[in-house]
């Protein structure tokens, strides 16, 4: 492939159609169960019990090249209590499953500080976990974990979005854990995990009144997933219809809340490594908002008037709106 072909998140390994197929025959074998588009739902009387399950992905390969851990357990832990957060469900405990071929201490101990400084911020308990050594399965090492979490039932919320709704967005904090397969294909066409990012961030500046601090490539690579737990009493207090947290799959995630057309108009901007990442893999805005964030990390469809006091009392703000229709419509794009 030279530097010029378009890269697409197929051509770097990852079949998104293939592997939604893949888990749905999964699901299909598993059985009818009580489920919301993010997590499952256990009926225990007056209220739920939810479980999301999720891993780190091939960010794991970013931690091994620069030999940092530190971050990986706080993605572990954002990635399964945001998707309980967007079912409107209150994350109480997780449980971790590390997977190595050898073990190692150091690393051991930077996974499970990012375990308890996610697990902190989030405002749940880490109840234990399971530590494999497994060589002739595991090449270096694999995380993931399973999060629960309890809810009132007149607490999650419907699921379904309602045309005329507003959509409230949030920020998010990069590139998160998705979508990395594509990523690093790209950022190593040129570069090196260690080498300075080439872009301004908002790291770079003079903190000291000494040199700026420019990041590498992979230490922005490897931002740590946003937690938007912080919202769940937010959410509560409005009549929100449904929340998509924009994970595997991008902007395309909005269609969880239903058969409808979003219209964004006004967006986050994307971070400078969405920019990176598209400039050195000549990857096509499309793919780039099919695959990725693109700086927002969750959406909440609520009233007009619920919406404008959402924004008002945190850092959200209207992006956009529920119409007829069946597309996300942003940036000129139909997805």
């Amino acid at each position: 492939m030279t530097e010029e072909e378009e890269l697409t998140y197929a051509d770097a390994g990852v079949d998104i159609e293939a592997s939604e197929a893949a888990t749905a025959a999964l699901v299909g074998a598993v059985g009818d169960i009580d489920e919301s588009e993010y997590a499952g739902l256990l009926d225990i009387g007056d209220r739920y019990l939810a479980l999301a399950t999720d891993g780190v992905g091939t960010k794991l390969l970013v931690a091994e090249a620069l030999g940092d851990y530190s971050t990986v357990g706080v993605d572990c832990i954002a990635m399964n209590a945001n998707d309980l957060v967007a079912s409107g469900v209150e994350p109480v405990a997780f449980v971790d499953y590390l997977a190595v071929d050898e073990p190692s201490e150091q690393f051991s101990k930077q996974v499970g500080d990012g375990l308890a400084a996610g697990a902190e911020e989030a405002g749940i308990a880490l109840v234990g976990g399971e530590t494999a050594v497994m060589p002739e399965v595991i090449k270096g090492l694999d995380l993931a974990g399973a999060c629960v979490g309890l809810a009132p039932k007149d607490a999650v919320f419907p699921g379904e979005a309602e045309v005329g709704d507003a959509l409230v967005g949030f920020p998010s904090s990069g590139i998160h854990s998705n979508g990395l397969t594509l990523a690093r294909e790209a950022a190593t066409r040129n570069h090196d995990y260690d080498d300075p990012f080439p872009l301004e961030t908002e790291a770079d500046g003079d903190d000291n009144g000494g040199e700026s601090a420019t990041p590498s490539v992979g230490e922005v690579l490897l931002e740590p997933t946003r937690l938007y737990t912080y919202l769940l009493d937010h959410l509560r207090d409005r009549e929100v219809h449904a929340a998509a947290h924009v994970t595997g799959g991008g902007w395309t995630n909005l269609s969880r809340m239903g058969e409808f057309r979003y219209e964004i108009t006004d967006p986050f901007d994307a971070q400078p490594v969405f920019e990176f990442v598209q400039q050195e893999g000549n990857v096509g805005d499309e793919e780039m908002h099919r695959t990725f964030n693109m700086g927002t990390g969750f959406v909440v469809a609520l009233p007009e008037s619920d919406a404008e006091a959402l924004a008002d009392e945190t850092d959200g703000r209207i992006i956009g709106a529920v119409r007829e229709g069946d597309a996300v419509a942003i940036r000129g794009l139909e997805l």
